[in-house]
């Protein structure tokens, strides 16, 4: 099972290890249902892991414009097993989305440092 906890403006937060060319980095990732994507890292920490860059994917942001970023595949743990995963490049948080999350089960206690679980679904 994955863990994490509700904190600040009410967001939903894990742990996340991201495995990088030479070293693995734990990072703190926002859930966002309404991001469709799996993961989303900080450029700032791509270069740092030196993460290899796949291409360009155009999405349509929320109001309807749409834009192209840079993609990357990228190592997560995630329940303990390496996985690899296609991860957008921005300027923000990192945020793990919907396709990440696809056959898990999500249970938030939304209060102040609540807690988040995420297991598979059998």
């Amino acid at each position: 099972m994955i863990t994490g906890k509700i904190v600040n403006n009410q967001e939903a937060t894990i742990e996340l290890e991201v495995v990088g060319v030479d070293r693995l980095e734990k990072i703190e990732a926002i859930i966002d249902t309404g991001f469709t994507g799996e993961l989303m890292l900080s450029g700032d920490l791509i270069d740092r892991l030196e993460i290899p860059r796949v291409g360009e994917l155009p999405i349509t942001l929320g109001d309807g414009s749409e834009v192209y970023v840079s993609l990357y595949l990228t190592i997560v743990v995630w329940h303990s097993e390496k996985r690899i995963v296609q991860t957008l490049r921005t300027d923000g948080n990192s945020l793990v989305g919907m396709s990440l999350l696809f056959g898990n089960r999500l249970i938030l206690d939304v209060v102040t440092d609540g807690e988040v679980s995420i297991e598979i679904l059998p």
